[in-house]
């Protein structure tokens, strides 16, 4: 856990030998659960460390973050970025949604295990969730990592905040094409102004960045369309 306890000293984020367990815990649990099910390709714990627990808590200093309540994290995957936030926010309601209930039924039971209890999950597709009153627009963060172009992005996440929230999304070095082919769809679904945070974890994994986006009005209710649709038919 030396790469994740140098970052937390050098941006000044508290910790103690709580957290550090319980990330250790998480860590194991998922490696040990992709012997048999496909969570990570990442299977060195130092790059485990790196890619996925330094990477997550990147946007941990952000004062838009700080103020949040409620933050839904699209696409979780494995758990990131949720679970590491999760874990250094206590305070904060998260939820994650993925597509996959395998991977979801796994997270839920090792947060359970290892006492991270502000973390639910949710089955489903972006499309179908964000157009059920109990999930639209109801909260103050949407993250995102490694799902998909800004594009097609933007349709999945901005119908999950509400207005004066704001949408999170991981990008590489890519970052600033997408975002110049994307601002019309931006507009359409009530975002207006946005920034781009350059964020380092390490020389092995430059050019991280975190777009943030603040939702300025509500997003039409024809948005998102259809599962399925956004990717086949992004919005120009």
């Amino acid at each position: 856990m030396k790469q994740l306890i140098d970052y937390f000293e050098r941006n000044a984020i508290a910790y103690d030998d709580l957290v550090i367990r319980k990330f250790d815990a998480y860590r194991g649990g998922i490696l040990q659960w992709n012997e048999f099910v496909n969570l990570t390709a990442i299977k060195d714990p130092k790059e485990f460390t790196l890619k996925h627990f330094v990477d997550s808590v990147t946007c941990f200093n952000l004062e838009e973050y700080k103020k949040a309540n409620t933050v839904l994290d699209l696409g979780t995957g494995a758990g990131f970025p949720g679970v590491p936030l999760a874990i250094l926010s206590p305070e904060k309601e998260f939820v994650l949604v993925d597509s996959l209930n395998k991977r979801l039924k796994i997270i839920q039971e090792l947060c359970e295990n290892i006492g991270i209890n502000n973390v639910k999950t949710i089955h489903g597709r972006a499309e179908d969730l964000a157009q059920n009153p109990a999930h639209r627009q109801m909260y103050d963060i949407c993250v995102s990592r490694a799902v998909a172009n800004l594009n097609v992005l933007f349709e999945y996440c901005l119908p999950f905040v509400n207005t004066g929230g704001y949408m999170f999304a991981y990008k590489g070095a890519g970052a600033e094409n997408e975002i110049n082919l994307a601002k019309n769809v931006m507009k359409k679904l009530g975002a207006g102004e946005y920034r781009l945070e350059e964020t380092y974890i390490g020389e092995d994994a430059k050019d991280h960045r975190i777009l943030i986006v603040k939702k300025v009005g509500k997003t039409p209710s024809k948005y998102p369309r259809k599962a399925g649709i956004p990717a086949k038919e992004p919005l120009k």
